[in-house]
């Protein structure tokens, strides 16, 4: 249980006990329970859809949705999204790329990601509204949360973290293979429960069989890349991970959507 709380306070802004003082390893272990987190999050996305729907137009439902998705875990991952791309814009060596992710103030490229990022999620969520049934709707807006908390396991698991200190580090260096393993079996069997209880087999195949495989492929050039920049993986690395792996998966879906069905 513990561990559980642990994952909701390191991702969200959803009040839980406090733990108080934990060892590193149980903090690390905690990401077994990320694509739980996501689950929760889907979920409010989903009752907040089916509320907007009733009362709003479509695209300000979408709007209010990316509003929301920033809101619940308190613009940490476009944040992080946010200082990574401002390092990658200097010209500096290693250790001047690192201060910058450290510097608090945004600057125009950190601006420039954080306005495309919720743009584009806005762009896809009214893609795949108009373009699929309201069922595929609501199963992306679910799962999208799911997805994105999940394959932050496997960044950790493949990476090594740059920093000596932090709350990333200690979630890069204490995510083990039985973590990712068992992370992986849940967001499995999420995917599978809500694509049963939709009856949705043809995109529950679509799903399994592509989605989740082209994301932990895209895990692998996020690692690539970041150790080339940066010589590893950092906190903020890790919210841009999260940040892209939503607009991959939201494409996947759109893909699926306009080409497939």
């Amino acid at each position: 249980m513990k561990r559980i709380l642990l994952a909701f306070q390191f991702l969200t802004i959803i009040p839980v006990k406090d733990t108080g003082v934990v060892p590193e390893k149980e903090v690390g272990s905690a990401a077994l329970f990320f694509p739980l987190v996501g689950l929760i999050e889907g979920m409010i996305l989903v009752v907040l859809a089916a509320i907007f729907i009733r009362v709003f137009p479509t695209e300000l439902t979408n709007g209010l949705l990316v509003l929301a998705m920033v809101i619940v875990n308190g613009c940490l991952h476009i944040d992080g999204l946010a200082d990574t791309v401002d390092a990658l814009a200097s010209r500096g060596d290693t250790e001047k790329k690192l201060e910058i992710m450290k510097d608090s103030t945004v600057g125009p490229a950190g601006v420039t990601a954080i306005v495309m990022a919720l743009l584009l999620k806005y762009l896809l969520l009214n893609a795949l509204f108009f373009s699929s049934t309201l069922t595929a709707y609501y199963s992306t807006v679910l799962l999208m949360p799911v997805l994105s908390r999940w394959i932050m396991v496997p960044v950790m698991f493949h990476g090594k973290s740059v920093r000596r200190d932090g709350l990333g580090k200690i979630f890069i260096d204490y995510t083990g293979g039985r973590t990712l393993l068992a992370a992986t079996f849940l967001t499995l069997l999420i995917s599978f429960l809500t694509f049963s209880y939709v009856s949705h087999y043809p995109l529950l195949v679509f799903h399994l069989m592509f989605v989740m495989p082209a994301l932990y492929m895209f895990v692998f050039l996020a690692v690539w890349f970041f150790n080339k920049n940066f010589g590893g993986m950092t906190g903020d690395t890790l919210g841009a991970v999260y940040e892209v792996s939503i607009l991959l998966f939201l494409m996947m879906r759109v893909i699926w959507s306009q080409e497939l069905i």
